[in-house]
This record gives C-alpha cells, sequence and structure tokens, in this order.
C-alpha cells in the first residue's frame, strides 16, 4: 500500500495531481462513507473492492454533477454553434482516474483512500475499459472529447452505447481465443440514462410519392434510448456531453398486426430490435458488409439528427420566437463532423428530413447538408472502403437510396458539364458502383455531402488528393484539408506517467498540461545532467513497474535492464509485425551462432487484437507466440533476448506499457499507416522511434530531427516504383542469407515441431502475395536496429535523444488537432475560459 508522502516530498510533487486541502479530504471521506451506505446499501464489515470502487466513482462524480448541469445551462443561455461529434466507436478506456485528474482531485482522494486503509490504485484497477472500439479511430475520438471539453467548445460526441465492446483476447496454446466483453455486468457509475429524450428510428417500409411531398410509410420502428456520459474539461469547469443510443423495442413490437399470433413469441422477439445496440463490429480497417452493421450505422445518425435539429429548434437565439422554424442558419448553429464514412448516412438523412418533413426546397436543403457536414478520411486501404449493396438499401432504407440516387444524378450532371465526354469520369466519380453487384461508395457520398474533407497527416492527406480522391481534388480542390491527429496529454502524460509529468513540470512549470507547444523549453535542458538522471531514473521506475505487473498478472519473468522494444497496435499485415518476428528470429540465430559474443539485452513485447474472421492476423499472434516459446526457454539465450506477446492489449495495458518502453515500433509499409497515434504517445512518453517513412511518422522526424529517431525503410515513392517494376519475394530470399534461414525455420516447423506445416500459409504469403513488402524492407531494418543497439548502449546519449524527442512532441496535441478543426472547418474559436468555480 502506498504510503502518504512526507510535507518535502508534497512539496515537490508538483499540483497537476491537485493540493490534496485537509477540507477536500474529509469531504470526500465523508461522501465516500455515504455512498457506501446509501448508494450501495453495505457496511464495511461487509463491503467488497468492488463496493469501495463504486462507493469512490460516484463520490468523484458527484463533483462533475454541478459542473455539468451548468456547462449545459450555459449553452442554453449562449447559444453557440454546436459541434456534433459522430462516430460508431469512442474507445474511452478507464474514467476514474481521468475524472480525477481533469478535476484536480487526485491528491484528496488519494489521501481521503488512504486514510481509509485502501489503496487507491487497487481500487483504480477494478474498473472495467469502455472499450467502445477497436483501436485508433475509436481511441482518437475519445481524446477529441477531452480537448474539445478543455478547449471549452459547446461540442456532443455521438454513438451507439454497445452492450458488449471489442472482445477480450485470451491466448491459449499460443491461439487467440475471443471472449465476450460484458463490460456493464457490475454498471456503470458514469452513465445517466435519459430516457425521456427516447427516439423512434425506421426501417424497412416503402416510399409514397403525392403532390403533397414524399412520405416513407409501413416502417418498422425501434427506439434509440440515450444514455449521457460527462466529459470533463481539464480544469476548466467544464463538463461536456456524450451521447450513445442504445435500441430499445417498441411496447407494440410484434403485436401491431391485430394478430391472434402468439404474445409469448412476439415479446421474445423484441430482442431483434435490441440487438441493433448489442455488439461493436470487431474490424479494423476491413469492410464487411453485414445488415445489421448497416442497421447500426442508421440507427445512430437518425437518433442524432432528430436530437440535433429539437436542439436547434428550441434552443434561445436571442429573438421572441418560442422555437427557430426557418433552417437558413443551420450550418451556423450546427457543425457535424464524421468519424470516417462510417456515418454517411447523416447526409441522407438530413436531406430526407429537410425536404420530406421541414418541406425545405431541395437545392436549398443540399445547400445546408454540404455546409454543416464534413468528413474525415481514416484509410487508403481498398479493403476498408464502405461499399453497401443498393439491393440492402432498397429493402431497409428504401427513401434514402432514392435520396442518394439524385444527388448521384446531380454531382453526374455537373461534371458531364465541366468534362464533356469524359465518360470513364463519370464512372469513376460516381457514388454508384456499377457491375454484377450494384453498390453504394459511401465515401463518394461523404465528399459530394461534405463542405470539408481531411486526411490526419501530411502524407496521408496528399495520398487523398493524388490517389483515393484525385477527380474530386481535381473539381473542388479548396474542399480538401489536412488535420494531423493528436492525442490528450491529460490521459497519455499527466495520467499514465506522473513521474515524467512532475519531472518535466519541475523544469517548466505546469502550463504545458494545456499548450503541449511548451515542452519546446525543454530544450534547454538537452545538456542538464540532472535532468538527464531524472528522466533516465523515471523511465527505469516505470520499466520496474511493468515488470512486476508482467511477473504478477502473465508470470513472465523479464530482465528489467534490457530494451524494452515494443509493438503495440491492432494486428493486420500492413502494420508488419511479421518484420518484427523476422528481427526477433535474426537476432535469435545471432545469439545462438555466437552465444559468448556481447549482445544488448531486449525484451520484445508485441500486443494487439486480430479481427475474429481475420485468419492471417491470427496465424501472426500464434507465430509470435511460437517465436517466444522456443526463444525464451532456450538455455543459449538467457535474457539477452525476450519475445513476449502482450494479451488483451487495450486502452488500461497501454497506459502501462507505454510509460515503460525504449523503443516504439512504427513500421508499417510506406503509404499506409494514414497516420497512428500510439507513436505519438511512445514520443511523449519517452520512447525512441524505429519506423518507416508513414503517417505521422513523418511529421514526427520533421519536429524532432529524422537524426533523432531510427528512420529505415522505401519511402512512398519506392514503394509505388516498386510495385511497377514488381515486388518479387524470391529475390530477396536468395540474396539475403540471414533472411533466408528465419524463412526457412519457419517453414521447416522449427518454431511448431508438433505440427510443422502450421505457418505454411505465412510463408506462403510472404513468398508469393505480400501486398506489404515485407522483404524489401527487411535489409534496412535490420541495418537499423543495429543502429538502435549502437546507441543503447550509451545511455547518456539515449536520453538526450529522449529528451528532445519529448521536447518536440508538442504539435501532436489533440489540443492542437481540435484547435484547427474549429477554426478551418467548424468556424468557431475555442475559448480558453474557466468557468467561474461551481459544485452542486
Amino acid at each position: 500500500m502506498a504510503a502518504p508522502l512526507s510535507d518535502g516530498e508534497r512539496r515537490k510533487q508538483i499540483s497537476v495531481r491537485g493540493i490534496a486541502g485537509l477540507g477536500d479530504v474529509a469531504e470526500v471521506r465523508k461522501s465516500f462513507n455515504r455512498h457506501l451506505h446509501f448508494t450501495l446499501v453495505k457496511d464495511r464489515n461487509v463491503a467488497t473492492p468492488r463496493d469501495y470502487f463504486f462507493a469512490l466513482a460516484h463520490t468523484v462524480r458527484d463533483h462533475l454533477v454541478g459542473r455539468w448541469i451548468r456547462t449545459q445551462q450555459h449553452y442554453y443561455e449562449r447559444d453557440p454553434k454546436r459541434i456534433y461529434y459522430l462516430s460508431l466507436e469512442f474507445y474511452m478506456g478507464r474514467t476514474l482516474q481521468n475524472t480525477m485528474v481533469n478535476l484536480g482531485l487526485q491528491n484528496a482522494c488519494d489521501e481521503a483512500i488512504y486514510q481509509l486503509g485502501l489503496d487507491l490504485e487497487e481500487l483504480e484497477e477494478i474498473e472495467e475499459d469502455a472499450g467502445l472500439g477497436n483501436g485508433g479511430l475509436g481511441r482518437l475520438a475519445a481524446c477529441f472529447l477531452d480537448s474539445m471539453a478543455t478547449l471549452g467548445l459547446a461540442a456532443y460526441g455521438y454513438g451507439i452505447r454497445y452492450e458488449f465492446g471489442i472482445f477480450n483476447q485470451k491466448i491459449v496454446d499460443g491461439w487467440q481465443v475471443e471472449e465476450a466483453d460484458d463490460w456493464l455486468r457490475y454498471g456503470n457509475p458514469w452513465e445517466k440514462a435519459r430516457p425521456e429524450y427516447m427516439l423512434p428510428v425506421h426501417f424497412y417500409g416503402r416510399v409514397e410519392h403525392s403532390p403533397e411531398g414524399v412520405k416513407w410509410v409501413d416502417t418498422q420502428v425501434v427506439l434509440a434510448m440515450p444514455y449521457d456520459t460527462p466529459v470533463p474539461g481539464y480544469k476548466n469547469n467544464t463538463v461536456n456531453t456524450m451521447r450513445l443510443w442504445s435500441a430499445k423495442a417498441p411496447n407494440d413490437f410484434n403485436l401491431q398486426e391485430f394478430n391472434v399470433g402468439d404474445y409469448i413469441e412476439a415479446v421474445l422477439d423484441r430482442n431483434l430490435a435490441e440487438n441493433i445496440s448489442r455488439v461493436l463490429y470487431p474490424n479494423d480497417n476491413f469492410f464487411e458488409g453485414k445488415e445489421l452493421r448497416l442497421k447500426q450505422e442508421y440507427f445512430v445518425v437518425a437518433a442524432t439528427l432528430q436530437d440535433i435539429i429539437r436542439r436547434f429548434k428550441s434552443s434561445k437565439f436571442g429573438c421572441q420566437d418560442p422555437v427557430r422554424t426557418s433552417f437558413e442558419t443551420f450550418p451556423d448553429k450546427v457543425a457535424i463532423q464524421l468519424n470516417d464514412t462510417h456515418p454517411a448516412l447523416s447526409i441522407p438523412e438530413l436531406m430526407r428530413i429537410l425536404v420530406d418533413v421541414e418541406k425545405v426546397d431541395w437545392d436549398k436543403a443540399w445547400e445546408i447538408t454540404k455546409q454543416t457536414c464534413a468528413y474525415t478520411n481514416h484509410t487508403v486501404l481498398p479493403e476498408a472502403l464502405e461499399r453497401w449493396p443498393v439491393s440492402m438499401f432498397e429493402k431497409l432504407l428504401p427513401r434514402h437510396l432514392e435520396i442518394i440516387y439524385a444527388l448521384n444524378q446531380m454531382h453526374l450532371d455537373r461534371v458531364a458539364a465541366l468534362y464533356p465526354g469524359d465518360i470513364d469520369r463519370l464512372r469513376r466519380m460516381s457514388v454508384i458502383e456499377e457491375g454484377d453487384c450494384k453498390r453504394i461508395n459511401m465515401a463518394h457520398l461523404c465528399v459530394i455531402g461534405s463542405h470539408a474533407v481531411n486526411g490526419v497527416a501530411r502524407i496521408h492527406s496528399d495520398i487523398v488528393k493524388n490517389t483515393v480522391f484525385k477527380d474530386f481534388y481535381e473539381l473542388e480542390p479548396e474542399k480538401f484539408q489536412n488535420k494531423t491527429n493528436g492525442i490528450t496529454p491529460r490521459r497519455w502524460l499527466l495520467l499514465c506517467n506522473p513521474g515524467l509529468a512532475d519531472v518535466i513540470a519541475e523544469k517548466i512549470g505546469e502550463d504545458f498540461v494545456t499548450d503541449l507547444s511548451q515542452l519546446k523549453k525543454l530544450l534547454d535542458f538537452i545538456d542538464n545532467e540532472t535532468f538527464i538522471r531524472d528522466v533516465a531514473k523515471v523511465k527505469q521506475e516505470n520499466k520496474l513497474k511493468f515488470s512486476a505487473y508482467l511477473e504478477e498478472h502473465y508470470k513472465v519473468k523479464i530482465n528489467p535492464s534490457s530494451m524494452f522494444d515494443i509493438q503495440v497496435k491492432r494486428i493486420h499485415e500492413y502494420k508488419r509485425q511479421l518484420l518484427n518476428c523476422l528481427h526477433a528470429i535474426t537476432l535469435y540465430n545471432r545469439i545462438r551462432s555466437d552465444p559468448s559474443k556481447s549482445f544488448v539485452p531486449r525484451t520484445i513485447m508485441i500486443g494487439g487484437k486480430a479481427a475474429p474472421g481475420y485468419h492471417m492476423a491470427k496465424m501472426i499472434i500464434k507465430l509470435i507466440t511460437s517465436i517466444g516459446e522456443v526463444v525464451n526457454n532456450d538455455p543459449y539465450v538467457g535474457d539477452k533476448l525476450k519475445v513476449i506477446f502482450l494479451e488483451n492489449y487495450r486502452v488500461s495495458l497501454a497506459e502501462k506499457v507505454i510509460p515503460a518502453a525504449d523503443l516504439s515500433q512504427q513500421i508499417s509499409t510506406a503509404g499506409t499507416e494514414a497516420s497512428g497515434t500510439g507513436n505519438m504517445k511512445f514520443m511523449l512518453n519517452g520512447a525512441l522511434t524505429i519506423g518507416t517513412m508513414d503517417g505521422a511518422n513523418v511529421e514526427m522526424a520533421e519536429e524532432a530531427g529524422e537524426e533523432n529517431l531510427f528512420i529505415f525503410g522505401m519511402r512512398v515513392e519506392e514503394v509505388e516504383a516498386l510495385d511497377r517494376q514488381g515486388y518479387n519475394a524470391q529475390e530477396y530470399y536468395d540474396r539475403i542469407p540471414e533472411l533466408r534461414q528465419a524463412i526457412d525455420q519457419i517453414s521447416s516447423g522449427f518454431f511448431s515441431p508438433r505440427d510443422p506445416g502450421c505457418f505454411r500459409d505465412v510463408v506462403n504469403m510472404l513468398m508469393h502475395h505480400d501486398r506489404f513488402k515485407v522483404f524489401a524492407d527487411y535489409e534496412a531494418y535490420i541495418k537499423c536496429q543495429g543502429q538502435v543497439d549502437q546507441l543503447f548502449m550509451d545511455p547518456r546519449e539515449w536520453t538526450r535523444k529522449v529528451i528532445r524527442n519529448i521536447a518536440c512532441s508538442g504539435k501532436f496535441s489533440s489540443d492542437r488537432t481540435i484547435t484547427e478543426y474549429a477554426r478551418e472547418i467548424w468556424g468557431v474559436e475555442p475559448s480558453g475560459n474557466v468557468f467561474p468555480a461551481w459544485e452542486a
């Protein structure tokens, strides 16, 4: 149990954790005991650790409600332009510690819980992750919510309250096994159901055209029940809302048809409607055209747009009318940001409401829709692009299909007028793809229906303009922008790495927490021996702590003085975990061939989930665990090399592993990773990066200096050249002996003696149809890893590079990203204002 800090230690410890006034501590204790008694109906004799967690969560939540109510009241009074961030994923992780950090309550809670004879860290570990996302896209949405609240924007996150989030990953005999993530089993103390705002969502039915207008009739109705979660800004008394929708069957569900039918069956069938919000689709960068997924996409859009329009109509706006009747000013009061194409149905749905329901003229409605919506593209991989069969729309959303056809016709008429006779251009630019199965290209719909389209790192935005949307860029170049992703420094520095935050604040003060560019001031201390020592010491402490965690939870013993070489991200061929594997095997072979030679000891850790239906990704996990099995049990190797698969990688595990990393692997084939955000987290937390010139790595190298990262491999132009020439894996296999040895070992069953043919699919892919050219970068990668070893042997030089990286990571704050969205896409100005302090 952590002992309370002495006065001297407490003075040294900066107030980013909040000053624990005696009054605050007493108040927290009192509130904690009250919740244990009245909310949880327990006393100290029978309370479990989970009861204590809930008592603390409710205590902390009490500090949010006054600020939350007042923030929303303030928005109602002031009627600012509202920002609606629509996403099918919000990968929030745990909420307790983040709330304490942002409210400046951490020290008070720490002290109060200690006085009660409990351990705060132990209670924090009880909380379930809210795993409502797959990876980067969902976590980005979560970071953005934190930044929008911290910047005082009137912003709302809208998504789905999945009953089951991303699966829990178990490793059994080296294979991934999925388990349902029943994260709501014990209840969620942070959400508040709002049944009074329940809304109907329609599916199926048919369209009636009449002189009075268009009606969508005979539909099936599902109700959308909102659950609100508070999103606190950092110490500014702003609390925004994330509203997640849950599907409920109406009470007359399946009992409508004056039927003599089976009442019991009808009630049981309510599950069919409620399945819409049951489970998150576990695919990352892959489109699987399932009807249930399309239902989810329309469900979140239809409920959210009704909510947006209700709020638009009813809010105060300086005139005496009880409600707004004109939609002229809609784009001045509403911005809708589409997080990828998943909420693309916002475009036809807003058109449907404006034209069919509100009777706005078609052309006017189209102008309003375009000025309101903006689209963020997250990937250039063709298999990730959403292309829905027209036949599915015809059945599920017949009116939306008509609207999409009409919008497409307008769009194609314009293109035809500008490029007469260019039939191929019309085909390329159509929202409707002709073929055996006619499909709707959702990305094209987003581009024509938005006033701004952005990529998420400079190189990605260039690729978007020059390839994926080249024709659209030629048509409307002013639409296309770049917004390089960022991460919130609250969770990804203060919360996960308080030791480093303290060392930084000691040197430059605390303002960097809300203005990360101030980290530049650390460049003055790059040769300061005390600072170099302090930064190295924090890293060593984090490594010891993570080693202890691994030993306790995974029963693996590692050498904490070894280099922690880490690659954590979704398992995907384009992310090239296989390249990492080949390096591990090469190192192993080098140690075996000369065990007496001195080696820089490494612990290679790879973590991440594979989509359940992605066979190759699951094979990659099996290969990693199999390599570990051989390497970790070879007496010749000892603790020179360990290969560990980190099971069930998730936000709460990232918060532990990232601060302990020495080396961050960001090794996707150039031109495939749109941005990456894990790369930024490692940089901010004092790891050095080995990576290709891909995604945000390019800008990281630009900020810190290319010589302060380990950059290797083909650039985008070289990859394209190799594509034109034809990539031939055999050529590398024949030419590079260490590569050949590694592949032969995988192939022969050296790593799978009980099933020698286990990895034939992997080897076959690498040799004959590797889209991501692993072998082409192998030599450069191995050489670059040698440079990593060289530098690691000089701890002072290594730490100086670390400091330079931290000092240059300021650009990668999501506060900077959101400020750019606000000014350049949403047309609002962030406010640094802190509301007057208020309580419930």
